[in-house]
């Protein structure tokens, strides 16, 4: 589902912040990938998501060589991806039905997809009695799960959670963690992007672990070993 090979990403001659990085995630999969902060996890998140080009190396992520991708077809490949941020970027003056609803209007999808899918993918979140809400109604925890409604509305093959849970506190954490795995479970690959020890810990899934640009440690049922 995700195969990378010696892919190294530079900003200009000083910065090297991917260096030589090799990894392959199967369909199904639930991986955590971590490291301390700028040891190259976002960089990596970036490329994954075409939204920049590695400096050499090749990634394949669902089928699609990003190293070759036009850019037409970016906007094809990231419906097959679904992100969530730390920053969840939920848009203010709309409802909760039409946040998500957005994420497939932008994609010319029909109206009646668009009331089909909406409905389903707040009630995988647990909040279908929420649609009519705004989001300075809602908790931060139910905020990030908009946010996770909203990256499963082309029902993605790859979900990239990064740093889901950085602003929530342990009960809505544990809820976001669920939701994860809940989605896993529907046969979605999950990337759970995290500097949370005790997140990662509690999973024992595998676990990739980023330092320095480099991959240092992979482990099938892991922790976290920084």
């Amino acid at each position: 589902m995700i195969n990378l090979k010696n892919v190294n990403k530079c900003y200009g001659q000083k910065i090297h912040a991917l260096k030589d990085v090799s990894l392959s995630i199967a369909p199904r999969e639930f991986v955590s990938l971590v490291g301390q902060s700028g040891t190259g996890k976002s960089t990596l998140v970036k490329l994954l998501i075409a939204e920049e080009s590695p400096t050499s190396g090749t990634i394949v992520v669902g089928g699609w060589d990003i190293t070759r991708i036009r850019r037409i077809e970016v906007p094809m490949l990231r419906r097959q991806i679904g992100v969530v941020f730390q920053d969840i970027k939920l848009l203010e003056r709309k409802k909760v039905g039409e946040n998500v609803a957005f994420a497939l209007q932008v994609s010319g999808a029909p109206r009646s997809r668009i009331t089909s899918i909406v409905p389903k993918v707040l009630k995988i979140v647990g909040l279908e009695d929420k649609i009519e809400r705004y989001p300075r109604q809602l908790s931060g925890g139910e905020q990030q799960r908009v946010a996770l409604a909203r990256s499963l509305v082309h029902l993605p093959k790859v979900l990239i959670a990064d740093e889901p849970t950085g602003h929530l506190d342990a009960p809505n954490t544990r809820e976001i963690i669920e939701l994860l795995l809940r989605i896993n479970d529907f046969g979605t690959t999950v990337l759970l992007v995290t500097h949370d020890r005790e997140v990662v810990n509690n999973l024992r899934k595998r676990v990739i672990t980023l330092d320095n640009g480099m991959v240092i440690g992979d482990q099938k049922v892991g922790t976290y070993i920084l």
